[in-house]
This record gives structure tokens, sequence and C-alpha cells, in this order.
């Protein structure tokens, strides 16, 4: 087909080819077809198959056409995995045959019967006796199959991204592996998977801020999950289990970056009778056998960086890498007043408002995050940003909690979870002063979470996995958008140029 034939005359063409088939009594839309081998099965079958060498296996494949050449002599066709060339030759198809091969066009798909060959090139080859047209395209392929490269249209038109990028396809398919993985091995440790609900009436588990949607039949405010943390708890307190998980959908109102996506995929889990240094245990024991399974090797590349998920991990607390990178040491310091006057002696910041424990952690994201390439378990956070971590069994005013880092991205979040309703209590009304007071992330008070840890929750480690950046780092993607299959876009309005 010509070149200079806009986009939309070429789709005209190709309603006027459908017209015709269906004129002339012929189906361009199957409702069914049988093949007998996958692309990927035949090219590890014939792998061995010498040059010039034409065997007598006849095999039935389908599948995408990406090239054609010769007036579709050569065909090159593509199914989920990979490729073969298709061979349509007057020596072995009907005249009518060859007729309705010439009719094809880039992007329909086909089904091939045929014998396998290799070219003296070295091309696996099937001869074609038998072509159907299974689906014709009335849209035409980008930049002739070569790729897709504006970014916006790879996000937007997913599938067209798909068709195009071989890359594409295998990031979302490692995303499938790991999670399959993940499942898996959390089994073969006796976990549970459980799933809780995605609508909320409180819009708790974590600091963010929600979407909100409103039930008609119930006339009920009511929240987009943010977390499943804490009906996950109130799975462990009713005994369901000792181990529960969920790989589930999570939704902050809050902005988009190469990071974040309003929507995201977890893995929360919780387990009893173990506390955050279990949880460290199993997170880099956990990322280690996923980046082998689904990598194959624990070293992983991304970017400039040669990372090694291997275990074991380092591990440091917040306030030792503080202290490295500023020199100001939060341990020593015993006042919200004296802990200002030390970061403004430094250079930093210091609001009135903020207390001891918040300038601890705003000074770690700072100046120490974007460091933190290789693995890391970040321990001992402050008080004042965890609540719903235990206190830290040596220094109140710390929580059994870690974040671990890698990439300079925060990766997993857990904790010693905090199981008395009393300090509970007291921390979610002093969440609720700091939402009264503007911090539209605080976490708001949940009645019924106190009732339920007043009827008694054993000890207990929690831990969240950010699922789409862990598929970044073993994929080596710049963006999270390159790991959901279809993440958030800015909706185009009316009158705007689509791209």
């Amino acid at each position: 087909m010509a070149c200079d034939i806009s986009p939309e005359n070429q789709s005209e063409i190709r309603i006027a080819k459908v017209r015709r088939l269906r004129e002339a009594g012929q189906e361009p839309y199957a409702y069914l077809f049988k093949k007998s081998h996958g692309l990927d099965q035949l090219q590890d079958m014939y792998r061995d198959l010498a040059n010039e060498q034409v065997t007598t296996d006849s095999v039935i494949v389908a599948g995408r056409i990406m090239a054609i050449r010769n007036s579709g002599m050569f065909i090159v066709l593509q199914d989920s995995h990979d490729q073969i060339q298709i061979f349509s030759h007057k020596n072995n198809l009907t005249d009518s045959q060859l007729d309705a091969v010439k009719d094809l066009d880039l992007g329909d798909w086909i089904g091939v019967q045929g014998i396998v060959r290799r070219t003296p090139r070295g091309e696996l080859t099937i001869n074609a006796t038998d072509v159907t047209l299974l689906s014709k395209a009335l849209q035409t392929l980008p930049d002739k199959y070569h790729g897709l490269t504006h970014i916006e249209t790879r996000y937007r038109q997913r599938y067209l991204d798909l068709i195009v990028n071989q890359e594409s396809r295998d990031r979302l398919r490692v995303r499938s592996m790991l999670i399959q993985k993940m499942r898996q091995e959390l089994y073969k440790r006796d976990f549970i998977e459980v799933e809780t609900p995605m609508l909320h009436t409180i819009a708790g588990g974590a600091a963010a801020k929600p979407f909100c949607t409103y039930h008609n039949a119930l006339h009920a405010d009511m929240f987009l999950r943010i977390a499943p943390e804490l009906h996950l708890k109130r799975l462990i307190i009713g005994g369901l289990s000792e181990r529960v998980f969920e790989i589930n959908r999570c939704f902050r109102n809050e902005g988009l970056s190469p990071k974040h996506n309003p929507e995201f995929t977890t893995l929360e889990l919780y387990q009893a009778y173990a506390d955050y240094q279990d949880m460290m245990d199993l997170t880099e024991t956990l990322i280690a056998y996923l980046a082998s399974e689904v990598c194959g090797s624990a070293q992983v590349t991304y970017g400039k960086h040669q990372i090694n998920l291997a275990a074991p991990w380092r591990r440091m607390s917040m306030a030792e890498l503080v202290a490295e990178k500023t020199g100001i040491d939060f341990l020593k310091i015993q006042s919200d007043d004296e802990a200002r006057k030390a970061v403004m002696s430094k250079g930093f910041a210091a609001k009135p408002s903020e207390t001891w424990g918040i300038l601890l952690a705003r000074l770690f994201e700072e100046t120490v995050e974007d460091d933190l390439i290789q693995p890391i378990h970040v321990t001992d956070f402050p008080l004042d940003v965890s609540p719903l971590a235990k206190r830290h069994r040596t220094d109140a005013r710390l929580t059994e909690r870690f974040e671990t880092y890698v990439n300079g991205w925060e990766i997993a979040n857990a904790f010693s979870e905090l199981t008395d309703p009393i300090d509970q209590k007291e921390r979610f009304e002093k969440q609720v002063a700091n939402k009264n007071a503007g911090d539209e992330e605080a976490h708001p008070m949940d009645e019924d979470f106190i009732k339920a840890l007043e009827y008694g929750m054993p000890p207990t480690g929690g831990l969240g996995i950010g699922i789409d950046r862990l598929v970044m780092l073993l994929t080596n993607a710049s963006s999270i958008r390159d790991v959901i299959a279809f993440p958030t876009m800015k909706p185009i309005k009316k009158g705007e140029q689509k791209s």
C-alpha cells in the first residue's frame, strides 16, 4: 500500500475489502481457529534444522501479520511469543488463495497451515498450503512496524504498544510471573490469601489522601481503599490464620510521577508471633528469590547501577543515616525545641510546628533517600510518623518500623504491629488533631478497629511491598507507567489534540 495514503484513506480501503469479502460469502472475522503449535514452540522444536532442509511436517499456526514482501509471497507472522516467516507460493496455493493473500494487510490476523523448512539464509519458514483470514485490521500499524515511540500513545493505546514493542510485552509478562512466584512462595510458607474490601467507610491503614465516592443505596460517603492494613489485622485478631496476605489494588488521590500512579498494587501480609526483624528477613529472602526466578540472578542492572539483591541486606537506623549525612545526632537531642535549633544550625529549615520525629523523618527524606542504591532496611522510624507501629522496646520516641530502599526508592514498609488498644486509640486521637489542624493525610479515628484490638491481637509482624516498583527495578523500567498495563492518564478533553 502506498505510503502517501493517509491513515483515514487506508482505513476506508480496508473497510471496502471487508465489504467485498462479505459480498463474496466470506466472513472476515472468524469464530474459531485451532492451532497445532505456538510459534515459540516451532522455533524451539526446529532450532537444529539445517539451512535449506525441508521437512514433511505439516503444522497449523496463527498470528498477526507484521511484515509483507513481494505481494504476500513472504509474510512475517507474530503471535504472543515469537515470529516466523510464511512463504506463500503458487506451487502450494490455489489461484484464489494467492489472490486472497495479495489482499492481506499489515495487522491482519491469519491462520496458516503448511510445511516447515529452513531457508538457505537460515530463516525458519512455513511453506503455506492454506491461508485463512481470521480478523481484518481496519487500522494501520505505526511506523511500518518498526516501533511505537510516542510516549503518550504508548500509554493511552497500550494495545498498540504491545503489538509493536517486544520490550513492553516482556515487562508485563515479568510482572505476571513475579506475582505468580510471589503467591507460590507465600503458600509454601503457610500464608493464606484473602480478600478485603476496596470500598471503605473510613480511609484508614495509611497516611494518604483518598478518592471519595458515594453509595446511593446506603446514602453513605465511601472511600477507595488506600491500604488493606486494618482489615487484614482484623483477620489476625479473628484467628482466621496466623499468616495472611493480600495482593491488592490501592488508590491514593495524589500526584503522578515516574514512581507514583494513583492506582497501584502491593503485597501486604501479616504474620502472628513475629516482629519487624522477622519481616526484614522475609523481605530480603522473598525479593532475592523473586529476582532469581524472573531475572535468572539476584544481581540486576538498573540504569548505570549494578544492584545485588542477594540476602542478607544492610540494616541501619534512620537516626544513624541522618547523623552520617548531616552531623546531627537526633538520639542525643531531648526536645522538639532543641531539635529545631540543631536542624537550623546546619542550614536546614524548621517550622515551629515540626516535632523531633517529624524533623528526623524530613531530614532523612531530603538528605539520605536518594543515595540508598544498594538494598538497605532503614529501621526505627519516629513515633510521630508511624501511628500504626509498636513503640520501640528501647526508645519510646521510636517505633519498630522499617522501610526498605533500593535505587533510592522505598519498595517495602513493615512494622512490629501495634497491638495495645489504649496506645492505638491515643495515637488515632493525635492524628485526628493533626487532621483538624490541616493535615489532609492524617489517619482518621477508627472506633471499630480499636474495639477489635480490645479483643486481643497476638504479637504480629506486618509487611507491605510495592509490586509496581519492584517490577520497575527488575525490568530496568524508567517509569511506573511502563510496568502497569493501563496507567492513569489525564483525560483528553473535547477539542484537544489526541496522541
